[in-house]
Order: structure tokens, then C-alpha cells, then sequence
């Protein structure tokens, strides 16, 4: 009788990681295209930056003031006040890729996505660093 007890609180034990896990959410959930964007534009800031070897990174001021700007239509604007940059935008969700493509530069800039949700935009540079942003 001891040994049937012992058996079943183990198995309850092992249900109740189970389902603790299940139910925690992944928190590095990438989500659509339209979290990006929003139903026609979606604003994101800077709220937290981290190096490569993953030490956090002070904010500038200029950092903080720059916006991050995605509209729907596949357009993007990315800056502050007189310094904006301009181009389009694609998001291949599966790759977890974000490729920002300026306008009138032969330049195209690629993130991976570590985290998109309404809230939470997590972009990781080639370069190693991570910028945390936050829907404006």
C-alpha cells in the first residue's frame, strides 16, 4: 500500500511539472507580421540595450528619442526629428528574420527576431548586440 502511494505522488508531482511548464508561455514567442505593424502603423522605442556578451548598455539620449516607425503597407521610419531614414520593411516570420531595406542606399540591415509580441519588440544586430523596444 506504501509503495501504491509513493507511485501516485510521483505521478502527480511529475503532472503538476508538466503542466506548470505547458502553461508558463514561451517567452521568446515571435509572433506575426501584424504585431510589427499594427492594423496600419505601429511605433516602437528603445527601452533596454545589451552587448554582445550580453552586459547591459546605457540608453544615450539620442537613443531614447529615436522611434522606430512600421506601417503596414511594408514602409518603415526609423530616427528623430530632422535625422530620418526611410525604406521598406519584411518580416519572414518562420526565419525569425527582419530585413530593413533604405531608401535610396544600397544598404539592407537584418535582425533576428528574439521576441515579438504587442508589446515587446526584441531585435538581435549581426553584430551580437540585443535592442529591447516597447510599442509606443
Amino acid at each position: 500500500m506504501e509503495t501504491l502511494k509513493k507511485s501516485w505522488h510521483g505521478l502527480l508531482a511529475l503532472l503538476l511539472a508538466i503542466i506548470i511548464t505547458s502553461c508558463g508561455g514561451n517567452k521568446e514567442e515571435v509572433g506575426s507580421e501584424s504585431m510589427m505593424s499594427g492594423a496600419s502603423s505601429k511605433t516602437w522605442v528603445a527601452a533596454k540595450e545589451t552587448n554582445a556578451s550580453g552586459d547591459r548598455e546605457k540608453l544615450s539620449d539620442a537613443e531614447k528619442e529615436q522611434t522606430m516607425q512600421f506601417y503596414a503597407d511594408g514602409r518603415f521610419a526609423l530616427g528623430a526629428g530632422s535625422n530620418l531614414q526611410t525604406g521598406t520593411w519584411s518580416f519572414d516570420q518562420a526565419a525569425k528574420r527582419l530585413t530593413l531595406q533604405f531608401e535610396n542606399e544600397d544598404m539592407t540591415e537584418n535582425f533576428e527576431v528574439l521576441k515579438l509580441d504587442d508589446d515587446e519588440l526584441d531585435l538581435r544586430a549581426s553584430d551580437g548586440t540585443v535592442m529591447e523596444m516597447e510599442a509606443k
